[in-house]
């Protein structure tokens, strides 16, 4: 790759001039000049080294985003569309304002640590991070941190430092709203599906119990319906499942990929939504507007998570210490032709 310093001995003109040129900075440079070293430049194809150049300035331009994925969970995480669209906002944030996304997934915490202690990325977005996940990466980096839908108590808060903020939604409020729509729906034998209780799963659980009580349903633990994500024992459990909910009316489901999941296990035996049994999911993604029938669903703007998460991390790289720790998004309830109502 032919430098700079070459660049200007072949045009007679000095390194500062060529660097102008290359970077913008033309307000002292000549028209004649200016065309002479990008005729060059075309000539040559030069490609700029933005490595050096951010060494030089002492940053890398480059975003680190941290996924943990339960192996058990995720063979492909990005089948999921909420990750999907989430990764989507994110990037397209980094890219516009001039940034580089580098992305790591694992389900080992000790192996994301060994990988972002040695990385020179500028900032990070960490995702899917339970119990003291984050906590454990701070330890380890120091630069600009944001999660996404990541719990984390008052007091493990503070031990993160002013560079830190969280990007969540009122889980817990969203889910009661969506179980609370059942239950005036005349439904009181009410499923609650996830594959965990831990998280935003946790306070997705609490608001369904939640709106249970305000029902005046009593909850029994035979009300859950625990998924197993293994490719191994999936249909079978999704099998087991549509069997477990003709005892049902309805199933909350803690994401529209599991609501379609149930929707198609149900057909497959007869069972119909929303006749034999009404579902609702969470999030409003592409999938529930494209099944049959179309899911009713508490919208987020998963899209806008993710830009809004990078777009407060790139504050902090530049030095803008964020005002709250906690910016809580919100859900809205969707209806479509997934519920039925029952006779009072």
């Amino acid at each position: 790759m032919i430098t700079i310093k070459e660049i200007a001995a072949q045009l007679g003109l000095s390194t500062t001039t060529v660097s102008n040129v290359i970077h913008g900075k033309t307000g002292e440079v000549s028209p004649e000049t200016i065309g002479r070293v990008r005729s060059f430049l075309e000539e040559v194809e030069y490609v700029p080294n933005i490595s050096a150049r951010n060494l030089a300035q002492n940053r890398s331009k480059i975003i680190g985003v941290v996924l943990k994925a339960w192996e058990r969970k995720y063979e492909n995480i990005f089948r999921d569309p909420f990750v999907a669209e989430m990764i989507g906002g994110i990037e397209k944030a980094i890219r516009e304002q001039g940034y580089f996304m580098m992305l790591y997934i694992s389900d080992d915490i000790a192996e994301i640590l060994q990988y972002v202690s040695t990385w020179n990325a500028d900032g990070l977005i960490l995702f899917c991070m339970l119990d003291d996940d984050a906590l454990r990466v701070r330890k380890k980096y120091r630069k600009p941190i944001v999660c996404i839908d990541t719990y984390i108590d008052k007091q493990t808060e503070a031990a993160f430092g002013d560079f830190f903020l969280n990007v969540g939604l009122d889980d817990q409020k969203g889910a009661c709203e969506a179980v609370r729509y059942l239950t005036q729906q005349g439904h009181k034998r009410i499923g609650f599906l996830s594959d965990n209780r831990v998280g935003v799963d946790l306070a997705r659980f609490r608001g369904y119990r939640k709106a249970l009580e305000e029902a005046g349903i009593e909850y029994s633990d035979r009300n859950f319906f625990m998924l197993y994500y293994e490719k191994n024992v999936m249909d079978a459990n999704f099998a087991q499942l549509a069997e477990k909910a003709k005892d049902f009316t309805a199933v909350f489901c803690c994401s529209d990929l599991y609501a379609v999941m149930l929707t198609e296990a149900c057909a497959a035996r007869g069972i119909k939504v929303p006749e034999d049994l009404s579902v609702v999911g969470f999030d409003d993604n592409i999938y529930s507007r494209l099944c049959r029938p179309p899911l009713t669903t508490m919208h987020q703007d998963a899209e806008y998570k993710g830009h809004l998460a990078a777009m407060k991390l790139i504050d902090m790289i530049r030095g803008s210490v964020p005002g709250e720790k906690e910016i809580t998004l919100t859900s809205a309830l969707v209806i479509r032709e997934s519920v039925r109502q029952l006779k009072r």
